[in-house]
């Protein structure tokens, strides 16, 4: 099982979370990417997300299609779109697998795998600047 989506709407944890429930897995993972105030020295105040949101959804499925081939893993990947405050969840990934090891690996590969590979950008909105990031901007 497979999902991916983009969305301007709020990300609700509970419903995506639901999604992996899967009687043969006994692991679940889940990541959530939310906005922070600071990144070292630089203050963020907001972060507009765009997307060319064609290609970024079959880049998600390739994405979620090879991790549940590599991982026999169910895939949840949203990402939001649009103006995020201090705090918003910008994205869930969830996988689910037989076993907890597995659920970790895919976990970290989707999301570094994301940021090089779909076309999701962030216009960073600090205190002293606007910064330009794409799907592979430094912000781990």
């Amino acid at each position: 099982m497979k999902y991916v989506a983009l969305q301007h709407e709020k990300i609700e944890i509970e419903p995506l979370s639901d999604k992996l429930i899967n009687k043969n897995h006994g692991g679940i993972n889940i990541f959530i990417g939310t906005i922070r105030e600071w990144t070292g020295d630089i203050q963020t105040e907001e972060i507009n997300y765009t997307a060319y949101e064609e290609m970024a959804i079959q880049e998600l499925e390739k994405l979620a299609q090879e991790v549940e081939a590599n991982w026999t893993a169910d895939v949840v990947v949203v990402h939001r779109l649009g103006l995020l405050n201090l705090t918003d969840i910008a994205v869930f990934i969830g996988v689910s697998t037989p076993h907890r090891a597995a659920c970790y690996e895919a976990s970290r590969y989707i999301i570094e795998r994301l940021k090089e590979r779909v076309p999701i950008w962030k216009e960073e909105k600090d205190t002293d600047k606007t910064r330009w990031g794409g799907a592979d901007a430094n912000d781990s």
